[in-house]
């Protein structure tokens, strides 16, 4: 019985890995496709591309954030779950810090733009 134990508890490891790695890897590409697409743009004089970029950063640390808590699910000692504690706060202030810059760059857009 604590073979099926071990094996389950080795699986649900694989499984939360490759789920972590897959949601850095969704905010990876989230984070470089909104640089992309706002640079260019940028180039063009596009005054919304600052409210885009910020947008962009919010939704690529909320995937970021995301395999952290999954990562949570298997952390073994206290050590572990302290760093990974204090990597999730830090991205949760960064989070809201952003949120509230979106807030005020959409309120200055408004001002601007008439109507």
């Amino acid at each position: 019985m604590s073979e099926i134990i071990v094996a389950m508890e080795d699986v649900l490891q694989d499984v939360v890995l490759l789920c972590t790695m897959l949601m850095e890897l969704f905010g990876v590409c989230v984070l470089v496709y909104t640089a992309v697409k706002c640079f260019w743009r940028w180039l063009h004089k596009d005054s919304k591309c600052r409210l885009e970029l910020a947008e962009g950063i919010a939704l690529a640390l909320e995937f970021k954030m995301g395999g952290e808590v999954l990562r949570t699910v298997v952390v073994r000692e206290w050590s572990e779950l302290g760093i990974l504690g204090a990597i999730i706060l830090l991205r949760g202030l960064l989070t809201f810090l952003i949120h509230w810059e979106i807030k005020n760059e959409q309120k200055a857009l408004e001002k601007k733009l008439p109507g």
